[in-house]
Order: structure tokens, then C-alpha cells, then sequence
């Protein structure tokens, strides 16, 4: 059964079209990657979930809800940068952070929030630097705060923007078992990501996109050169292919 489906989606930016005739479902249980480059419309698609963009034309449900009513299904891990890591707050107070849609502006957190932000820390194993200032976090932590952040909405659906970038290999290693265990427990998951190695090792599905979807299959059927030559605007020498042969 499909948690995410987005239908003949139509997204417009500044009068340019970003999106266009973009369909995709994602079930419970699955973790999709989503692979294209720069300038595809990667971002925008997430957006376009999160109804942080306006869409021109087509329908996105998760859960079965559409427009702002779905925002409190969805966890979303954001590129780092967006976060403003130099604000002066603990981890648990940014986790905190996270469940400000389902608390409201003026409303003081309750045991159940309490609850919540300390199982998505312990989730995340920063549980010995819950008080610890963001700003004196590394990379790494600093990811994963990002992540208990949006877990700590119990969401049916985790979007994830660039979450491997410029981490260590085994701070890459321990989220892409985390983000495996959460499809695993019934989450959809959908992950946008530049790292292709990690993408076809993590994802039970690939999902190739330029402005629109090119292919969409698991890793094993998407070895055909010429799927990722279109997507990426590259010759058959490309070293993008001798990666997907090795992988």
C-alpha cells in the first residue's frame, strides 16, 4: 500500500518549469532513492511534499491527506546548512524543535513530547550529548540531530535531503542502518543523494530524475548505461557508469 503518491505533478519556479509529469508512489516499507543531477529537481520534489512550494498542477497524498493537513505525517531531514547551528540551543531543545507543528507556537511540551525527543536521541545514539550546545557539535552529530529531529514526530514518512554528505564512513554506515530499520518498521522513505554506491546498496528502489521521472525500478533493473545517460546528460565513458558497473 502506497503512504506517498504523487500524481502528474506540475511545479513552476520563477516562471520556469521544474517538474513536469512527475508520478511516484512509495509504500511502507520501502526506502526509495532518488538520483539526479544538479538542477534536476530533486530539492523542489521534497518541497513540493512539504507544500513549501506551490504546485501548478497534479495531486501529492500521504496518508491518504492532501496539502498542509499530510505535514505532520512527514519527518524531514533537511541539508545541513539549512539548520542554524549557531543558535544557541541544546540537542534535545532542537530535537524539541521538530514537534512545533503538532504543539503549536505557544503551547509548553508536555511528558508525551518529552517522551518522544528522547527516544529519536537514543535512536540517533547522541543520548550522551542531549544537553551539549548544537553549536559545539561535529558534522556528524550535527546530521544526526537533524534526523531525531524529524523522527521525533513519529512521521509514516521520512523525507531526506543529501543526508550523506560530507560524513564519515562510519557515521554513513550508522545512519544508512538506521534509515534501513525505519523502512524495515514500515516507514516510507525517500532520499535524495548524490552518493550512487550508497544509494544502490541502501535503496529497495531507484528512482532516476530530470525535471521528470526517467526510471524507476530496483538497483538491479536499472543497469542499462543508457537510463543514466539521459538522466545525467553524460557519454558512455562517463566515470558515473564505471561506478554503477563496479556497483
Amino acid at each position: 500500500m502506497s503512504v506517498l503518491t504523487i500524481e502528474d505533478l506540475h511545479v513552476e519556479l520563477g516562471g520556469r518549469e521544474v517538474l513536469h509529469h512527475v508520478n511516484l508512489a512509495v509504500g511502507a516499507g520501502e526506502l526509495v532513492g532518488l538520483i539526479g543531477p544538479n538542477g534536476a529537481g530533486k530539492t523542489t520534489l521534497l518541497r513540493a511534499i512539504l507544500a513549501l512550494v506551490r504546485v501548478r498542477s497534479g495531486q501529492i497524498r500521504v496518508d491518504g491527506r492532501s496539502a498542509g493537513s499530510r505535514r505532520a505525517s512527514i519527518g524531514y531531514v533537511p541539508q545541513r546548512h539549512e539548520f542554524a547551528w549557531d543558535f544557541p540551543i541544546s540537542v534535545e531543545r532542537a530535537v524539541l524543535s521538530g514537534r512545533t507543528g503538532l504543539m503549536g507556537p505557544w503551547r509548553r511540551p508536555g511528558v508525551a513530547d518529552w517522551s518522544a525527543v528522547g527516544d529519536a536521541i537514543d535512536r540517533v545514539r547522541l543520548g550522551d550529548l542531549r544537553t551539549r550546545p548544537v553549536g559545539e557539535l561535529s558534522g556528524g552529530q550535527r546530521q544526526r540531530v537533524l534526523v531525531a529531529r524529524a523522527l521525533a514526530l513519529a512521521p509514516s514518512t521520512l523525507l531526506l535531503d543529501e543526508p550523506f554528505t560530507g560524513l564519515d564512513m562510519p557515521t554513513q554506515e550508522l545512519l544508512g542502518d538506521l534509515f534501513a530499520d525505519l523502512a524495515a518498521e514500515g516507514k516510507a522513505v525517500l532520499m535524495t543523494t548524490h552518493d550512487l554506491l550508497a544509494a544502490l546498496q541502501a535503496s529497495s528502489r531507484i528512482v532516476l530524475l530530470n525535471r521528470t521521472v526517467i526510471a524507476d525500478g530496483t538497483p538491479d533493473r536499472l543497469r542499462d548505461p543508457a537510463l543514466w545517460m539521459r538522466t545525467f546528460g553524460i557519454s558512455d565513458q562517463s566515470p558515473l557508469l564505471r561506478v554503477l558497473r563496479v556497483a
